[in-house]
């Protein structure tokens, strides 16, 4: 069998012929480098130099707009979070005040939990607003649950809280549907509206939902956390505890409720943030 003949030796593979080879690449990938960094800028540039759009440039708003279909169209009602075991708690932590204080000069410790009440807006009953107390609410069947609050910030937190499902205090109190008929809030949610909206009792704090996450069987409204009654700090007497979002969506002290056909306004939204916000 003939042989063939080699043409070149590996190192001749490995290695550039001279130095002038050298140099050639290492011009050419300098070039390449510098064409790539100036194609960076100038397409960074022009995306934060475009129109704002609540709070950024609307190309960035536009990404955020089809996570969020995405996300929705992913989201599966019947799949919870993880929960934990009480011997799994961390460390309590207090953060973000926004919609706390009444007035610019007082403190969380001028609030006074006992003249609270919650205001249902735009409910399917006759009469609206509904005046809600907190002992209406604690009738309702409540369940504890251990769940992992995450921060936008980059921290999580696993805590114990009790309340309400917000599943059964909507059908207590149900939202209206699209079309003006009776739906089971259960069995029908696609036929209600879709947002529900609420807000500090001082307006200061303000989140949006989907009405879907609101929802979600681990939706909670609390009155206790770690096995005690919430401080002010944490948003007593009634926070909302949804940890399939955010915590900025997770709104300590709420003093309205609305379901809604348009979709609410989000503090943090204003402000740049995802409004969908979930996980």
């Amino acid at each position: 069998m003939r042989k063939i003949q080699r043409d070149f030796t590996p190192r001749e593979v490995m290695e550039p012929s001279s130095p002038q080879d050298m140099r050639r690449i290492s011009r050419r990938s300098f070039a390449w480098a510098g064409v790539a960094v100036a194609s960076t800028y100038g397409v960074l540039h022009w995306i934060f130099t475009r129109r704002q759009d609540n709070g950024i440039p609307w190309p960035l708003r536009r990404g955020l707009d089809v996570n969020e279909q995405v996300w929705t169209d992913i989201y599966d009602g019947k799949r919870k979070v993880p929960t934990y075991a009480d011997s799994q708690i961390t460390e309590e932590r207090e953060n973000g005040d926004e919609g706390l204080h009444n007035t610019d000069d007082d403190t969380l410790d001028d609030f006074d939990p006992a003249t609270w009440k919650l205001h249902l807006v735009g409910s399917a009953s006759d009469s609206d607003p509904i005046e809600i107390t907190l002992a209406d609410i604690q009738k309702l069947p409540h369940v504890e649950q251990v769940t992992e609050l995450f921060c936008i910030e980059g921290w999580s937190i696993v805590q114990k809280w009790k309340g309400v499902r917000f599943v059964d205090f909507a059908a207590k109190y149900p939202p209206p549907t699209t079309d003006g008929s009776e739906a089971d809030v259960v069995k029908a949610p696609e036929m209600l509206v879709p947002y529900v909206g609420m807000k500090t009792p001082n307006g200061g704090y303000y989140v949006g939902l989907d009405m879907q996450s609101a929802l979600h069987p681990q939706t909670l409204l609390c009155w206790e956390m770690n096995g005690k009654p919430l401080e002010v700090e944490h948003g007593a007497p009634l926070r909302l505890v949804i940890p399939t979002k955010y915590g900025v969506k997770n709104i300590k002290r709420i003093g309205t409720i609305t379901y809604s056909t348009d979709r609410p306004k989000d503090y943090w939204a204003e402000q740049g943030y995802d409004w969908y916000a979930g996980l």
